[in-house]
This record gives C-alpha cells, sequence and structure tokens, in this order.
C-alpha cells in the first residue's frame, strides 16, 4: 500500500469514526425533540418514530401549565446565574494568584483544589445538610429551601475546578506582558486589570459556560436542599412528571426539550471562547 493511499484510508477512518459519533451524540437530542411531539399513549405503546403525522405541539403548553414550570425556570436562572458570577469572580483571583505569585504552601493549595474533584458531590451532602440545620438552629439564618443556600452550594463545589481551569489559562500568558506593563508605570493591579484581563476573556467564558451548564443540570442537592417550588430548580420540576403509578413522558420529554436546546444554542454562540479557553493550558502549565 503506498504512502498516499494510506493518508487517504487514515482520513477516510477518522471521517467515519467522526460521523459516528455525531450521530451517537445528536440521535438521543433528535428523539427527544421527536417524542417530546408524540402523546403518552403512542409512546407508551411504542409508536414513536421521527415521522409525524399529527405533532401534539400542545405537550409544550400542558407541560408549562401543569406544574408551573416557569418557576422552575426562573429558579435555575436566578441560581445559576448568581453562582457563575460568585464562583467565576472567586475562580479568576484565586486562579490569577496561584499562577503569577509564589507563597508558603502554594504547591499544596493547588493539588488541594485538585483534590477535591476526586471526593464523590453525595458525600458532602448530609454533613452540608446537619450544618445547614445548624446555623438555623444557632444563628437563626434559615439556609435549607432558600435561593442563598443553593448559592452558596453551588458556589463552594464549582468554585476549586473554575480555579483549576483559570490557573492553567493564566500560566499560557507570558509574564513578560505585566512586566512590560509594570516597567511602563502600572502597578500589579492595573497590570492585571488592563493587560491580563482583557487576554482572559475567552478562558473567564469558557469558566463560566462551564460553571453555568453543570449548576443547570445538578439535582441531587436541589431536590434534598429545597422543599419548595418556589426554589426549586428546572431538575426538581421534571421529576414531578414521573409519578409512582403514571409518568406522563410525553411532557417528559417536551420539558427536557425546553431545557436542553437554549443551553445548546448558548454554548453553540460560545464555542469558540470555549475551545480555546479550555485549551489555552495545554502547551504550558
Amino acid at each position: 500500500m503506498t504512502r498516499r493511499n494510506s493518508a487517504k484510508l487514515a482520513s477516510l477512518s477518522l471521517t467515519t469514526l467522526t460521523w459516528i459519533i455525531v450521530f451517537i451524540t445528536v440521535f438521543p437530542i433528535l428523539w427527544m425533540v421527536f417524542t417530546s411531539l408524540h402523546s403518552n399513549s403512542e409512546i407508551l405503546n411504542g409508536i414513536t418514530s421521527l415521522a409525524l403525522p399529527s405533532p401534539q405541539w400542545s405537550n409544550y403548553q400542558n407541560m408549562w401549565e401543569t406544574v408551573n414550570f416557569a418557576v422552575y425556570f426562573r429558579n435555575s436562572l436566578l441560581i445559576c446565574g448568581l453562582t457563575t458570577v460568585f464562583a467565576g469572580a472567586f475562580a479568576v483571583m484565586a486562579g490569577y494568584a496561584l499562577a503569577r505569585f509564589r507563597f508558603a504552601g502554594s504547591r499544596t493549595v493547588s493539588l488541594s483544589i485538585v483534590s477535591t474533584q476526586m471526593i464523590p458531590g453525595i458525600m458532602f451532602l448530609f454533613p452540608i445538610y446537619l450544618m445547614f440545620l445548624w446555623i438555623k438552629q444557632a444563628l437563626g439564618i434559615p439556609m435549607i429551601n432558600t435561593y442563598w443556600g443553593m448559592i452558596l452550594v453551588y458556589t463552594a463545589f464549582y468554585t476549586p475546578i473554575s480555579i483549576w481551569i483559570m490557573r492553567s489559562f493564566f500560566v499560557s500568558i507570558p509574564r513578560d506582558l505585566e512586566e512590560s506593563a509594570v516597567i511602563d508605570g502600572c502597578t500589579k493591579f492595573q497590570a492585571f486589570y488592563k493587560v491580563i484581563l482583557p487576554l482572559s476573556v475567552p478562558g473567564i467564558i469558557a469558566t463560566c459556560i462551564y460553571i453555568f451548564l453543570t449548576a443547570w443540570d445538578e439535582l441531587l442537592f436541589a431536590w434534598v436542599l429545597t422543599t419548595s417550588s418556589d426554589v426549586q430548580t428546572i431538575p426538581v420540576g421534571i421529576r414531578l412528571f414521573v409519578g409512582q403509578y403514571n409518568t406522563r413522558y410525553d411532557l417528559l420529554m417536551a420539558a427536557s426539550t425546553v431545557v436542553t436546546l437554549p443551553v445548546m444554542a448558548i454554548f453553540f454562540m460560545t464555542q469558540r471562547y470555549f475551545i480555546s479557553g479550555m485549551t489555552a493550558g495545554a502547551v504550558k502549565g
């Protein structure tokens, strides 16, 4: 086999593999969307296909009204949005400090941040629940079933990995840029604010997207730490369509579609920043 034939075969194999991965990724989403347009009886009878002789658009209206889905949507936007702001801000500041400054225990701090990701989140559930109960009893500050309780938990969980992402990004930025700014009369803070921060926009966007998407999909803590629909998020609201004796698969798929497609749209619009931000620390770090 000649070198040219080998190159063609390798290219064909790579293209085929790419399309297989795309199919495996996209097909479940398409199936979810088309299933949401079938009636529940059709789904239970196994009559689901990409062909829709009579699409049930009313499923979306029924889904929105059955469990007052707008409230869960609002709660998710508020909790995930503020979590992204707080965790993103902490990640930028701490990531820059770990990337640029050397202090006693800096390496230990960096390794500790990574090690926290090896611990399953469910192990923290009971201690956090007991801690929130103690705060309520000792200080009179309600934490369970509140927006700020959920925001605090999410911020605490997503900040460590976000710090590591931002640290990797800052390490990839040459120190010479800051040194030149300092020589020109900038303080350390001015060099960070005027030089480094604008260059860090792809990394910041990637980190914020990661935080938002992860918080948007979280169910365990939202299910345990909230009991009222006034605070509960979308994943908890979706579970309401799953009953003990009856499951509304049509409304379940409609809700899943409403939750998934906007987030996918945001990701595709910002994927350029996400990819460049996530890969920035691959060369140096």
